[in-house]
């Protein structure tokens, strides 16, 4: 995407998962990169790793400024960081709640409003935000991170309404099962973490889990100037496990 060459990225959670696969397909392209996590990984050719917690609203404006000082603007910003919860909508208490919707929901719109001045200058504004296609299909034992990916695909619309007079594009991103570290201790929690995996595997028609490459290179798709005219727009990556109906083997 030579579009990209010259662009200046913010990636939450970009020190892991698909967080760095956006921040490595980002520089593929040319983009420079700010990589906004709590453990953001070492400095590189063209990467900026700022240590961040989105849920502290100082500690985000923080970072990033010192994106902008460092690269001299921001053109997109990826809302990648976010945690996990398992459990039916009994299993988490008040505090559990909390703590989740503040990183994956409140945490998507302090990032976003800490950068919305830097962005609203660029002439290639584009915000891409992760949900899930738990925000689309009932998913078992994922009651509350369905219900903070459900918020954030509505948060997502509501952002695009709201900016496209300012030239600011808002999408999001819905991966299924992706082959990641956080699904894989996901699975390690489990009484049979290879059964469990061969189940998340059967429930893919494609026939195997999502890779996080795959994920990103939907968000560079999608925060590239080509895709100009798409806003508003929720694009599933997720083995068709939301859109296909495939009769049992």
């Amino acid at each position: 995407m030579p579009e990209l060459a010259g662009l200046v990225a913010v990636v939450t959670g970009g020190g892991s998962g698909i967080g760095a696969a956006c921040v490595s397909a980002f520089r593929a392209a040319g983009a420079r990169v700010g990589v906004l996590d709590l453990d953001p990984g070492p400095a590189g050719d063209g990467v900026l790793p700022v240590v961040a917690d989105v849920a502290d609203d100082d500690s985000v404006r923080a970072a990033v400024a010192a994106v902008v000082d460092a690269f001299g603007g921001l053109d997109i910003l990826v809302n990648s960081a976010g945690i996990s919860a398992v459990g039916p909508v009994e299993a988490n208490d008040d505090a559990e709640w909390h703590r989740v919707l503040d990183v994956n929901v409140v945490g998507v719109a302090r990032v976003s409003r800490a950068a919305l001045p830097y962005l609203r200058r660029s002439a290639h504004a584009a915000i891409v935000n992760l949900s899930s296609i738990a925000a689309w299909s009932g998913v078992p034992q994922r009651a509350l991170y369905s219900a903070s990916k459900g918020a954030v695909h509505a948060l997502t619309l509501a952002m695009a309404a709201d900016l496209v007079a300012d030239g600011v594009r808002v999408t999001c991103v819905c991966p299924g099962t992706v082959d990641t570290p956080w699904v894989a201790r996901l699975l390690d929690r489990t009484d049979d973490p290879v059964a469990e995996r061969e189940r998340l595997v059967a429930r893919q028609p494609i026939g195997r889990l999502v890779t996080a490459a795959e994920v990103a290179a939907a968000v560079c798709y999608l925060a590239a100037p080509a895709a100009g005219a798409t806003t508003g727009a929720a694009l599933a990556v997720d083995g068709g496990m939301y859109g296909l109906r495939l009769p049992r083997a």
